[in-house]
């Protein structure tokens, strides 16, 4: 076998990790092994090489932990909550498994393991385990990175051409046209995938019948710009110039059809020239003949049989609405394999989606045309005049509302009528308004993410204002409302109207699935269903005193089946009793007094919800955690991969030097480098 010389091994990153295994299992001569060791040393790869995980700490600190405390319901025998820590025995299986081992360290360091009633460990023992784990070698180079079929077995991480969403399909009708046609109740809503949002490409399937229904959309959108009874051009009316009208349809209207034949211009020529501003909009890229020549074929067919030049004009924009240039966001693929960097005029869509579900504006457009996007000061700031405009409404709603799992709210389950009958459309309506509105503040204003768990101020119109016990601001559109000291259980997301809705039964109050809300959605800390032939939460026995529902759930947590889950749950549900099944603030049910204390296992204590979200402002590492998780998985389309790790990485570390501004989080995700690249694969 011949040695591998210095070009080969700069031209195949790979030869590092077969090189590696040469020397250990000497399958290769001496003379060729000591050449490769030279090669690996003049690279600066020897100390990575040597900073592999410690055996002797792994052996010392965290193999006795995990025997001690963990194998009980952790191993191959009782493998609770699908996890299995016996499989670790040496350090090397925890590296491979990073993202897995990130979540266990979360519940150890929330003492949430070993679970109350299991043997604990001392302070020496747990900060030994922590210490242990904090010296596990990261890899260094990761952050400029991708997956691609050779660097990961399971492929995550190929951004695909995808469907726009209903939302980002309405929202960019309404900017094309600056004028907003209510098309959205007749898209069929998404699936999601990936981290759980709509925006991933292998969810966004096209089928016959959603083809259908942006035609009906496309339809009724070309008909109320260009009606029956528009047949000459109105007198107001310059060639080339829209309408001073003030009526938001008239001026689209005027302004798609700001040339008319005559004054030297042929039907054509006029279409030609409306066209061409639309298409290159809705195209989102520079546009050739071949884009406008179908467009203008569409023209004269309607022209030939005779309709007038605004109805003619109605063809080819339907055509706009539904060509495949329009509804995808298609990223050209380089001719070659590989990660590329994105090209300008993509990367201004990926931005404008992220950021405003919509398609880019004039300003993104000619920054991408000049080529100045790709620079990284320009795309610094154009987050920051993104994040100030209106349209920021779009990632506080599309974004926001899939994360709080709120986007349905409702629409499948609501209290009941006859128990409720004050929650209507308009209650429902500004209580997800709230929710938007406290999202796209933080995003809007650059405040602190801080802000989303205990903001001191909340967002109401006359009508949630009242139904709060708040003083009405005499306002029907919601107002931001600053907050008194005793009004302080309010503000943030966690207690919010729609959260405590959604998080409610239709007739009761559930702490276990506020506690299971909080959680997973504000901590990103999963819950295991619960195992089979569970009994469900006793009902009161009327022989019986009565019982509170805390009671009862005191009960039902005897059963140590139960009890792991429901002591990091319940808790926190029960610190968000004082509120009702409608959000309404209260001290008693039923006749009774109200116990919103709650002890967590961590041994911390509060009572009533504006301490617990105190508790959570403490938890702030792992909301922060979650919320960069899913905001990175929004933004990519995709599920996140091992490579995403250090991005998440970094943007904590920048978000706890910059007193956690929401800016910050989102640049960071906006200047990564999986933002900006791409896998192609062929």
């Amino acid at each position: 076998m011949r040695c591998i010389d210095f070009d080969d091994f700069c031209n195949n990153r790979m030869l590092m990790t077969f090189s590696q295994a040469c020397l250990r299992r000497e399958v290769i001569s001496q003379p060729c092994r000591l050449h490769l060791w030279m090669l690996i040393v003049g690279f600066g790869l020897f100390t990575s090489m040597t900073h592999a995980a410690d055996p002797v700490a792994f052996d010392r600190d965290a193999k006795p932990y995990l025997k001690k405390y963990c194998f009980s319901c952790h191993d191959d025998k009782k493998m609770e909550g699908e996890l299995n820590l016996a499989v670790y025995k040496e350090p090397q299986r925890v590296l491979e498994s990073l993202p897995k081992w990130e979540t266990i360290i979360q519940r150890v360091k929330a003492k949430e393991m070993p679970p109350e009633g299991s043997p604990q460990p001392s302070e020496e023992e747990f900060q030994r385990f922590l210490s242990w784990y904090g010296t596990l070698p990261r890899p260094e180079n990761e952050c400029r990175n991708l997956a691609t079929d050779a660097t990961q077995n399971f492929y995550q991480g190929y951004v695909m051409s995808r469907r726009l969403t209903r939302a980002e399909y309405a929202n960019s009708v309404r900017d094309l046209f600056n004028y907003d046609f209510q098309i959205l109740p007749r898209i069929p809503a998404d699936g999601a995938g990936g981290e759980g949002f709509d925006t991933n490409g292998s969810s966004l399937f096209t089928s016959a019948i959603l083809a259908e229904k942006y035609l009906d959309v496309a339809t009724d959108v070309a008909s109320q710009l260009l009606p029956e009874n528009l047949r000459e051009q109105p007198a107001t009316m310059k060639p080339g110039e829209g309408s001073p009208s003030t009526n938001p349809l008239e001026t689209a209207r005027h302004k798609l059809l700001a040339h008319w034949p005559g004054a030297g211009l042929t039907p054509r020529e006029a279409a030609r020239l409306n066209l061409e501003p639309f298409v290159k909009r809705a195209y989102r890229r520079p546009i050739h003949k071949e884009d406008l020549e179908p467009l203008l074929a569409l023209f004269d067919q309607a022209s030939q049989r005779g309709d007038p030049f605004p109805q003619a004009m109605r063809l080819p924009l339907m055509a706009i609405l539904i060509s495949p240039h329009f509804l995808f966001l298609a990223e050209p693929e380089p001719s070659q394999e590989g990660v590329h960097a994105l090209p300008p005029y993509p990367l201004a869509s990926r931005l404008s989606y992220f950021l405003w579900s919509s398609l880019p504006d004039d300003e993104l457009l000619q920054l991408a045309e000049s080529g100045q996007l790709l620079q990284d000061d320009v795309l610094k700031a154009q987050v920051r005049r993104m994040l100030a405009d209106p349209r920021v409404r779009g990632l506080g709603e599309n974004f926001g509302m899939q994360w709080l799992g709120l986007s349905q709210f409702g629409e499948t389950t609501r209290p009941d009528a006859k128990l409720f009958p004050e929650f209507d459309r308009d209650l429902l309506e500004a209580m997800r308004q709230e929710s938007i509105e406290t999202l796209t503040e933080v995003f809007r204003k650059n405040r602190s993410l801080r802000d989303l768990l205990v903001a001191d101020y909340v967002f109401v119109n006359d009508r949630l204002a009242e139904h709060y016990g708040l003083p009405k601001p005499g306002s029907n559109t919601m107002v931001q409302v600053s907050l008194t000291d005793d009004q302080k259980y309010r503000g943030g997301l966690v207690t919010q109207g729609a959260v405590m809705v959604h998080t409610s039964y239709p007739f009761r109050t559930s702490p276990v699935l506020r506690g299971r809300w909080v959680l997973e959605e504000v901590l990103g800390s999963k819950v295991p269903p619960p195992p089979p032939g569970v009994p469900p939460l006793p009902e009161h026995d009327p022989n019986a005193p009565p019982l509170s529902l805390r009671e009862r759930l005191e009960k039902h947590r005897q059963d140590p089946a139960c009890a792991a889950c429901h002591n990091r749950m319940d808790p926190l549900g029960f610190g968000l009793e004082n509120f009702d099944v409608l959000g309404r603030f209260r001290t008693t049910e039923a006749g009774l007094a109200i116990d919103a204390s709650g002890k967590l296992p961590s041994g911390e204590n509060f009572s009533g919800p504006a301490e617990m979200k105190q508790i959570l402002l403490k938890r702030k590492g792992e909301f922060l955690r979650n919320l960069t998780k899913k905001m990175l998985g929004y933004a990519l389309g995709r599920g996140l991969n091992k490579f995403d790790q250090c991005v998440i990485k970094e943007t904590l570390e920048a978000l706890k030097s910059h007193d956690d501004k929401s800016g910050v989080l989102v640049e960071q995700i906006v200047l990564s480098y999986p933002f900006r690249h791409r896998y192609t694969k062929k």
